[in-house]
């Protein structure tokens, strides 16, 4: 849509869009039909397809909230706990953001339109990962000689390799001082 607000009914419809494609997504992949979309959210197909023109509008869409809210709450972690705790955390939450969201991403970036908002994405997530390593590094936490890009590389690793969550978990530790 364009740069002028959404009328309030708009928005809901759109809010709950966003929400009923990112469980749907979730449980039957990207190529679930998007009339289970519409049918979830409770609203019409045209109202669907009036918000997301297209699949890879939903996407993008559901994607981009998805980012925003990881890296939000890495700002509330950093400002509610001690910085290895706030940064263990969120890496955890990085970890089942690309262990869950795979297919998602993969799907989004099939889209050669897309890839300047992919590297926006990851611009975000590695400014978030980065204020919170910096603050755990500050602290003593963490070994000093870390560096962020490694960090998320690594974190990537585990997500994709690590056979259950204490493994992940015990694999993560190793960035500990």
């Amino acid at each position: 849509m364009g740069s002028r607000p959404r009328r309030a009914d708009a928005q809901r419809n759109y809010d709950r869009l966003l929400a009923a494609a990112a469980q749907v997504f979730a449980e039957r992949g990207t190529d679930a039909p998007l009339d289970d979309v519409a049918r979830r959210a409770g609203v019409g197909n045209a109202t669907m397809y009036r918000h997301f023109p297209t699949r890879t509008d939903l996407l993008v869409a559901v994607y981009a909230d998805e980012v925003a809210q990881l890296c939000a709450r890495g700002q509330s972690l950093s400002a509610a706990g001690p910085p290895a705790q706030a940064l263990h955390e969120w890496l955890r939450l990085f970890m089942d953001h690309i262990a869950s969201k795979r297919d998602l991403a993969l799907a989004v970036t099939g889209d050669s339109g897309a890839t300047a908002l992919v590297a926006q994405w990851h611009a975000s997530m590695l400014a978030t990962a980065s204020g919170l390593l910096d603050a755990a590094r500050q602290a003593g936490a963490v070994r000093a000689d870390l560096d962020v890009r490694d960090l998320l590389t690594l974190v990537r690793g585990i997500a994709l390799a690590a056979a259950d969550r204490t493994q992940a978990d015990r694999l993560l530790k190793l960035i500990d001082r």
